[in-house]
């Protein structure tokens, strides 16, 4: 990998304080943790639909590789005009891109990583996927599990971690962050030997 090699990470959610601690948008937790390794704060894009942190991984003064973190400043169902206009203004390929997402099929506290698939329903990986015009791009699969008895799917996403899940989060968030960092400094099959649980 070239020094000038750039990584986009994106952190999927829903903008806005109403939001914050809700199952969907673990992505943008994520990233908030990623930002805060790189030391630096979130600033407004100057595409507008994104705020960003850039930065390099490893330590202080090494030429480690480079990331722009992102969090879309828009509803999760049209993430992917953001990402797009990213990842034109940075030169960033699909390969290179990797989205932190909540996902319903594995199970809270749980972990997997993977490149290219389906949307599985999830309307920011579809919008990202449309954008793009290709799903090839990295995704790091935070768990949170399928609603409990008949509660609708929609709404479950959209609700809060239950006060369990909250004392667990902060360890599934370091998790999550750490695989992005060893997806890019050492690449998917490590990470999944890693931390797919």
């Amino acid at each position: 990998m070239t020094d000038t090699e750039v990584w986009l990470v994106v952190g999927l959610g829903n903008p806005g304080p109403s939001y914050a601690g809700h199952r969907h948008n673990v992505g943008y937790l994520v990233a908030d943790e990623l930002a805060r390794r790189l030391g630096s704060s979130w600033r407004a894009h100057k595409t507008g639909r994104a705020d960003v942190v850039e930065g390099r991984l490893g330590a202080p003064g090494t030429p480690g590789p480079r990331l722009v973190l992102a969090r879309p400043r828009c509803y999760m169902n049209e993430t992917g005009g953001p990402v797009k206009a990213l990842a034109t203004f940075y030169k960033v390929p699909p390969e290179r891109i990797i989205a932190i997402h909540d996902e319903l099929d594995i199970g809270f506290g749980t972990l997997r990583t993977k490149l290219g698939g389906g949307d599985n329903g999830h309307n920011g990986l579809r919008s990202m996927r449309s954008s793009l015009g290709t799903g090839d791009f990295f995704r790091v699969r935070c768990g949170i599990g399928r609603p409990p008895g008949r509660q609708d799917v929609a709404d479950f996403v959209l609700s809060s971690y239950s006060s369990v899940e909250r004392k667990e989060l902060p360890f599934q968030v370091d998790h999550a962050a750490d695989a992005v960092e060893t997806l890019v400094t050492e690449g998917l099959e490590r990470t999944q030997q890693r931390f797919n649980s």
